[in-house]
């Protein structure tokens, strides 16, 4: 055997391994909980879906899924949550779509062992070992941000605006940047933090020490958020674009007055 087909041979049985010993951990206020991919495989509600136009894999797919709903035990509509995955990429979301039964519907597919998924592309690994997916996305205004892929983590917190004052815009700000604050919420913080407030771990801060309103000259920030590599074009990068289906042109010039804001509000990273 030569050292390429080792190599491959040990990458194989790695990722093989890391399936069987993966484990999402609930952290919902009633303690901590592990479900390992096998114990949520064999989940009573467990089922296939079909998954239509796929945010990771740009097409239609089946999962093993559980409703999300059926783990989140004593979560409540107005309750938030925060789903963590394992490259530090920090979902924020209502718990009401996640526990809807009507309209957009909430999943936990689950990669089983025996059926490993696809890969993301040439050298990265499959969505798995557990990936939020949703159905009939749009009747709940989900985005991309909302489908956070090698998840490890769910937990229920306070919410956004309780957790990090750093991210609120003055009292006095326009309804155009209080509309964006919520736009930043939804598209950005799950990469992002801003005044050192998030708990991502996966993107650039955006105000600190600058803010990209501040180097962005004339269009250049609204073509970067609409397609990144139409910019920067570079084989590593992983910020997605935002077509106007995801994000309207209002709601980018809202997003925009926000950064724009605080970038007159900094404050120092502790």
């Amino acid at each position: 055997m030569n050292k390429r087909t080792l190599c491959i041979t040990l990458l194989t049985l790695l990722s093989f391994s890391h399936l069987h010993a993966a484990e999402l951990t609930l952290e919902l206020g009633n303690g901590s909980q592990r479900l390992s991919s096998a114990q949520l495989l064999a989940h009573p509600q467990a089922q296939t879906i079909e998954i239509s136009d796929d945010v990771s894999y740009k097409r239609n797919m089946h999962y093993r899924a559980v409703p999300l709903a059926a783990l989140l035990e004593g979560v409540q509509p107005g309750d938030h949550l925060q789903l963590l995955a394992s490259d530090g990429f920090a979902a924020e979301l209502s718990a009401a779509p996640a526990l809807s039964q009507t309209g957009s519907q909430a999943w936990l597919a689950i990669e089983d062992p025996e059926q490993p998924w696809p890969t993301l592309g040439n050298g990265k690994p499959s969505a798995g070992p557990f990936y939020l997916v949703w159905q009939n996305p749009g009747a709940s205004q989900i985005g991309p941000e909302q489908w956070p892929f090698q998840l490890a983590t769910i937990r229920k917190l306070a919410p956004v605006t309780q957790r990090f004052p750093q991210l609120l815009p003055a009292a006095d700000a326009s309804p155009a940047v209080q509309a964006g604050f919520v736009q930043y919420q939804k598209n950005c913080m799950a990469c992002h933090r801003l005044n050192g407030a998030g708990d991502s771990q996966f993107g650039p801060d955006l105000n600190i020490p600058h803010n990209p309103t501040e180097y962005f000259s004339g269009d250049f920030l609204t073509r970067y958020i609409r397609d990144p590599q139409s910019l920067r074009r570079w084989p590593q990068g992983k910020m997605p674009g935002f077509n106007e289906a995801l994000l309207s042109r209002t709601e980018l010039a809202n997003l925009l007055d926000y950064l724009s804001h605080m970038a007159g509000r900094k404050t120092a990273i502790e």
